[in-house]
């Protein structure tokens, strides 16, 4: 199997399919321009969205974890007092 010459015809069966499902190939070229633009800049907000928030949720996580293997004494006594 040819590699070089398979991967590119197979992204572009990917984005036919994208354009078909979509039905962005009705569109004019200054539409799929904004179509485009903005589901760039949608996916792009998502994805920064998401690490930003996992980074953050990662870190409390750790942090909570590392407070319980830590020093359980002292964790047990700060919850009875």
């Amino acid at each position: 199997m040819d590699v070089k010459r398979s991967t590119p015809s197979y992204l572009y069966w990917l984005f036919c399919q994208f354009e078909l499902i979509t039905c962005s190939y009705l569109m004019e070229p200054w539409e799929k321009v904004l179509f485009y633009s903005f589901n760039l800049a949608m996916a792009g907000l998502l994805l920064y969205t998401a690490y930003v928030c996992l980074a953050f949720h990662l870190s409390s996580a750790f942090q909570l974890l590392w407070s319980f293997l830590g020093n359980p004494r002292e964790n047990a006594l700060s919850v009875v007092k």
